[in-house]
């Protein structure tokens, strides 16, 4: 039983969010403080935190990939998930909170965080996911508490319910009160609050706020709303059975305030979570997971540790897995569990088994990745959760620096897609590149970071190349004639051809006009594959499109003609006749949608048209107060770094989508220099 007399309901499963730097990880680390998992708690800054441990994360002083602990506190088990708060590793959440139990919105007074705010919330409300909001570094808060608030509503769409209000002195917050307990706490450093007596002239502000609380509750509790009415103080078991019950049907979002760096609001929040959020029962029932049935668990995240193997981190959603049990993945993949670990951060401890509700590592499930499903026993699962990764918006092309790395390379790119499913790979043989895909910078430099200190393959990265292309403005003519004489059978073939040019995006088009058998008629398939292929490359030295090719005279040679022969005529023939119509360059243009809060509109409207973009209007983003999607066309060439100077001016969170457009004519100083480079 635990310590308040009510036994356990199970191990739960909580995720922590928040935009970048708003403290997510300094309060996981106060968390694992409180519940004794450790001695002290680590600061990012100094490099000891047991979140963020990995070379790369210390290197940049950022989450870049989840942190996982499993603590006990009061009885119960507790599994914190700690999410990135970087848009750019935004789908790393998406993978975790469709299987959690409850969220925790880390999030502070910063009216420049809230965009940032707005899209995770948005996120959560969209997965069902019921949350709570910890509005953090109380401490130092510029603003009154009801400030805030309505600062923070303008980023929800389910209303905040504040369950806590600071005590001031010397416009410092000491301490709060707790507007369902009634009570009054001063703030103690890394140690839980102290109750103390109601302060001298604090009653009234905290009857105020309490009603403004019942108010809320009694939106959805007729009884409540009667007894509010009647001035009747209502029971307080009944305030925390709404509390309780509004959060988990997601009619509010509680608001609970404290400060992660002194380790401040943390008991509280942590009571809040163990007595509120729902448990593994309300999860399965809001995925629609039957109670019954195989054991069954989905992936949260995957780590290749490098010689430490692979390790998934999932959460059990029904039954018990056990070591060496075989598994069948919701991909078809069968595979053996190795091992199952506690986690708390990289420290793993083992175990021999895995009950419901928990959420644990499970050592080297091949074939089995990042938000795959899995289940013992014969039956193929359906996968539980899928969010689609996000469209890539920034883009490097890999080159490896030791050539023996080629085959490791392609080894090492599949693990880090598996791990992280936002990264994509193309292979682009045409242009001899292999591109890493991804959602921005600093998301790609970890990738490659990663494909050094894990994989030992060193590569380097360069912007990719613009397929650029090249056609033709007037018609022209031309023979090819390729003779050839060496003893025996000679090789013999003659083709004169016409050319012309056609409308944009027609592409390539044969016509075979020859009259009387000059070019008998298995060898004009020949000359059209001798034409294609003369078309890889043109004067301007990139592939030729949108053009007519016609074949309207030729001779041949009873004995030395052969389709190589023929081939290598047609060849001749466009390699003259190309220059004599006028070639000019071609470069792809994107159709672009652009994603941004309004305030930021007019200076997204300048990078389109610094990158010699077309501005093609804009509107409200659909559902979206506060925010515009502007359209227009941009060259692929101009497109690079458009994300990085994006979200500069947006605060971290403009992102856009792009798709082919057309080909346009360049021409002038910008054809030049590609040319130049070229060659």
């Amino acid at each position: 039983m635990a310590p308040n007399g009510r036994g356990p309901r199970g191990p739960r499963c909580i995720a922590i969010v928040g935009p970048f730097q708003s403290g997510k990880t300094t309060l996981f680390e106060a968390i694992l403080e409180r519940t004794g998992t450790i001695s002290r708690a680590g600061r990012v800054t100094n490099g000891d935190s047991v979140g963020d441990s990995s070379a790369e994360a210390r290197a940049h002083g950022m989450s870049i990939e989840p942190n996982v602990a499993t603590v006990e506190f009061l009885g119960e088990t507790m599994t914190f998930v700690d999410c990135p708060g970087s848009t750019e590793f935004l789908h790393e959440m998406r993978n975790i909170t469709p299987v959690c139990d409850a969220a925790i919105v880390v999030c502070e007074s910063d009216e420049r965080k809230i965009p940032a705010l707005e899209i995770l919330l948005r996120d959560l409300e969209e997965a069902d996911i019921p949350r709570f909001l910890f509005i953090n570094k109380i401490d130092t808060a510029a603003k009154r508490v009801r400030e805030t608030l309505s600062l923070l509503q303008q980023a929800s769409r389910t209303p905040l319910l504040l369950r806590q209000i600071p005590l001031w002195k010397d416009g410092i917050a000491v301490g709060f009160i707790d507007l369902a307990l009634e009570r009054a706490f001063i703030y103690r450093e890394h140690a839980p609050s102290e109750v103390v007596e109601m302060p001298d002239g604090e009653g009234l502000r905290e009857r105020e706020a309490r009603f403004a609380m019942l108010e809320r509750l009694a939106d959805y509790d007729d009884e409540l709303m009667e007894d509010l009415i009647s001035e009747i103080e209502p029971p307080r078991d009944r305030i925390f059975d709404d509390l309780s019950k509004e959060l988990r049907e997601r009619h509010v979002v509680p608001a609970l305030i404290g400060s992660a760096e002194r380790g401040n609001g943390v008991t509280r929040l942590l009571k809040a979570l163990r007595h509120e959020a729902p448990t593994l029962t309300e999860t399965r029932a809001r995925l629609g997971i039957p109670e019954e049935g195989a054991p069954l668990a989905h992936v949260m995240k995957t780590m290749h540790l490098g010689q430490g193997g692979k390790l998934s981190v999932a959460r059990v959603m029904r039954g018990t897995f056990h070591e060496g049990d075989m598994v069948l993945g919701s991909r078809g993949a069968e595979s053996r569990v190795a091992s199952l670990l506690t986690m708390v951060g990289s420290n793993t401890t083992r175990r021999g088994e895995a009950g419901a509700g928990d959420a644990v590592g499970f050592g080297r499930l091949e074939g089995i990745a990042t938000g795959d499903s899995f289940a013992s026993g014969k039956s193929r699962p359906d996968t539980i959760v899928s969010p689609a990764p996000p469209e890539p918006v920034y883009a490097v092309a890999l080159k490896v620096r030791d050539r023996k790395d080629d085959v490791r390379l392609s080894s090492a790119l599949a693990k880090i897609t598996e791990e992280d499913p936002s990264l994509v790979v193309q292979s682009r043989p045409e242009m001899g590149e292999i591109r890493l895909l991804g959602q921005g910078e600093m998301h790609l430099r970890v990738a490659v970071e990663k494909l050094a200190s894990r994989f030992q393959v060193g590569v380097d990265i360069a912007k990719p190349r613009v397929a650029y292309c090249e056609t033709i403005r007037l018609p022209a003519s031309a023979r090819g004639r390729h003779r050839k004489q060496t003893g025996g059978h000679g090789q013999y073939g003659d083709v004169m051809i016409e050319i012309k040019p056609l409308p944009r995006g027609e592409g390539f088009a044969f016509e075979d006009r020859i009259t009387g058998g000059v070019v008998p008629r298995q060898y004009i398939p020949s000359v059209e594959t001798g034409v294609r292929d003369a078309l890889k490359s043109g004067p301007l030295g990139f592939p030729v499109v949108d053009l007519a090719v016609s074949l309207t005279d030729g001779s041949y040679h009873t004995v030395d003609s052969s389709d190589a022969a023929f081939q290598a005529a047609a060849r001749l023939a466009l390699a003259e006749a190309l220059p004599k119509a006028k070639p000019v360059l071609l470069e792809p243009i994107l159709s672009v949608e652009i994603t941004i809060p309004t305030e930021a509109l007019s200076k997204a409207t300048s990078l389109v048209t610094a990158r010699r973009g077309q501005i093609l209007g804009y509107d409200g983003r659909p559902g979206w107060a506060g925010w515009d999607v502007l359209s227009a066309t941009i060259p692929e060439a101009e497109i690079g770094d458009l994300i990085v100077e994006l979200r500069s001016v947006t605060a971290g969170v403009g992102t856009f989508s792009t798709r082919f457009d057309h080909m346009a004519e360049l021409s002038g100083k910008p054809a030049e220099m590609v040319l130049q480079k070229a060659h």
